[in-house]
């Protein structure tokens, strides 16, 4: 089969299944595995070049709704008649599910089964391990800085907070994503800072940015240097791999104590 997708998540659950080969075209911001970097890119996942789509001829696009805006995308496959799933994980089950929804897709059921099995199977051994620790750190989860946003309860970052021992310190607000500000932040005493910006890789991002907002540095957080500036490809898609994500955050919350601190028993 000749296959397309149109986001980095959707992509990166392909190679889960071991079926990248069969990708012919991707959009603008996949970029794992590296194996796709040959591939033509089809445009920016809001502004996909449905002309080139077509043109490659594909059995099948995987499309997504996992931003605002993506809904052009789906229309515009729908009126030319391009065959296409919809992808729209918003938690660590529906990636689990989509695991199985796209191998179905793909005449291959069994690698679904197989790839939702060891999907879970990660999931389940890293909660095991952290249902012995006996601290339960607070982190303060940022996808951007200005204006500042931030999971709310409904989104996978809350529940991969969970499932490594922690919790989220907005899991209060039913919402996916939470417009707040820096007093309010503060004022939630977070143990961790976890900065993962969209579309920003880890290496652009410093920690003076953070460190330098006003009041900032009374928070223990700052005080005991547990700001942790993480690969937002490894946080902000909802994709499989969240869980090597979810590993890194394990050992960095649990495993390794801070140079300015005597240890996470101490918050």
């Amino acid at each position: 089969m000749r296959v397309i997708s149109l986001c980095p998540s959707n992509t990166e659950i392909i190679e889960f299944l071991g079926l990248t080969e069969l990708l012919v075209g991707v959009d603008d911001f996949s970029d794992w595995p590296e194996s796709i970097d040959t591939l033509p890119k089809l445009g920016p996942d809001l502004s996909i070049d449905l002309d080139q789509v077509e043109k490659l001829k594909p059995d099948l696009v995987l499309a997504s709704l996992s931003v605002p805006g993506m809904e052009k995308n789906v229309e515009g496959l729908r009126i030319r008649g391009i065959p296409h799933i919809i992808l729209d994980p918003q938690s660590l089950g529906d990636i689990e599910k989509d695991l199985l929804v796209t191998a179905d897709a793909l005449n291959c059921p069994e690698r679904g089964i197989e790839a939702a099995r060891k999907f879970r199977g990660r999931l389940d051994a890293i909660k095991a391990k952290a249902a012995s620790q006996g601290n339960k750190p607070r982190l303060y989860w940022e996808w951007w800085p200005k204006p500042v946003f931030t999971p709310g309860k409904i989104n996978w970052l809350t529940e991969l907070s969970e499932a490594a021992g922690a919790e989220n310190i907005f899991k209060d607000i039913e919402l996916a994503s939470v417009q707040t500000d820096w007093d309010d932040i503060r004022s939630r005493t977070p143990h961790y800072i976890c900065i993962a910006w969209v579309g920003v890789r880890r290496q652009k991002v410093q920690k003076e940015l953070i460190t330098a907002r006003p009041g900032w540095n009374e928070m223990n957080a700052v005080k005991n240097d547990r700001i942790l500036i993480l690969e937002e490809e490894l946080y902000c898609r909802p994709s499989p791999r969240l869980l090597e994500g979810l590993e890194k955050l394990y050992d960095l919350i649990h495993n390794q104590k801070s140079p300015s601190s005597s240890g996470l028993s101490q918050f």
